[in-house]
């Protein structure tokens, strides 16, 4: 039997970096609106906590804190990473875009690189380890986490 070449192995682990790539994200996005709802590692931009109801900035932090636990779980993962997506590009456009064309120039780095980051969640799924891979049953929405499995499905 031949040795597995470098692009197979990586092609073998593609859905467990997929996986951990979703995990990371969300649990910073979710770090994110945890800042700014209760204060913790080193509050909202100004050092302490949003007022609850106030726009848009209190409703951005409760859909950071939600939307990052489920694409932290794998648990709704496309939709909550559509949601966490547009929130971001909406920061970006209203709040720092205004500033400046480029997002070095204007602070937006963050906004634009997470709106990338869940709109590519969006069409990858959530990968390996996800919850909802190991509730739903196998299928269109389930695909085989084995290559050898997803072989023999096809």
């Amino acid at each position: 039997m031949a040795t597995p070449t470098l692009p197979t192995r990586l092609n073998e682990a593609q859905p467990y970096a997929l996986g951990l790539f979703r995990a990371v994200v969300g649990l910073l996005f979710l770090c994110r609106g945890a800042a700014s709802l209760f204060g913790v590692l080193g509050g909202a931009a100004g050092g302490g906590t949003i007022a609850a109801g106030t726009w848009p900035g209190w409703y951005a932090a409760v859909i950071q804190l939600v939307a990052g636990g489920l694409v932290m779980l794998g648990t709704g993962t496309r939709s909550a990473a559509f949601l966490a997506s547009g929130s971001m590009a909406y920061a970006y456009f209203t709040a720092h875009q205004p500033e400046a064309l480029f997002p070095l120039q204007n602070g937006g780095e963050a906004s634009a690189m997470f709106c990338w980051a869940f709109l590519l969640l969006v069409f990858t799924g959530p990968g390996a380890l996800a919850l909802d891979r190991w509730s739903a049953p196998r299928g269109a929405d389930r695909p085989a986490e084995d290559p050898k499995e997803r072989a023999a499905a096809a």
